[in-house]
Formats: structure tokens, sequence, C-alpha cells
């Protein structure tokens, strides 16, 4: 069995950032790809970016250039480091593991 578990949502000022942490427990764990999505109450859960075993990362673009995926192999956790937040950024945010694992999310809020 997998869990996902993330955290580190906030509330947080436009111009900000937040640092999401995804940890992974379970001897099934296996990391080859790894993402993160959001979704805002309402719409579509949205992806926002992957990242690969070897280290091969993807964003979409409403994120590129803001937000930063990267994985600690040996704590089995992933991050999405956000930068320049936008309150566009408000959503709850999951990560989802390559079998089909989704953790519960974390909250971000971005408002002034």
């Amino acid at each position: 069995q997998v869990q996902l578990v993330e955290s580190g949502g906030g509330l947080v000022q436009p111009g900000g950032s937040l640092r999401l942490s995804c940890a992974a427990s379970g001897s099934a764990f296996r990391f080859s790809l790894m993402h993160w999505y959001r979704r805002v109450p309402g719409k579509e859960r949205e992806w926002v970016a992957t990242i690969t075993s070897a280290g091969y990362t993807n964003y979409a673009d409403s994120v590129k250039g803001r937000f930063t995926i990267s994985i600690d192999n040996v704590k089995k956790t992933m991050f999405l480091q956000m930068t320049n937040l936008k309150t566009e950024d408000t959503a709850v945010y999951y990560c989802h593991d390559a079998s089909g694992n989704w953790g519960q999310g974390t909250q971000v809020t971005v408002s002034s």
C-alpha cells in the first residue's frame, strides 16, 4: 500500500513563495514518474508539473519559470517550490504517482 501526504500549503500574499512537500510511504512505492496537480472548486483538476526518475521535468505554461519540481529519493519526498505566486494559483494542490495514487491535497491561497 502506498500513501502520499502533501504539506506546506497556506496563505500567502501575491508575489510570495511557498514550498509544498509530498511524502511517499509504503514498501510498494517505486519512484519513476510523479506529478503535481491542482484544483479550484468547480473546475477540472489541472496538471501543474512532472518529474521523472531521470530528472526530466515539465511544467504547465501557467507556472513555467515560477515553479520548480524536485525530488529527494532517499527521503521519498517530492517538492514544489512556488515563487512569484499569483491569485490564480489559489487551489488545492495534489501529488500523484505513476501507479495512480493520489494524496489528500494541501490548500494554497494567494491573497492580499
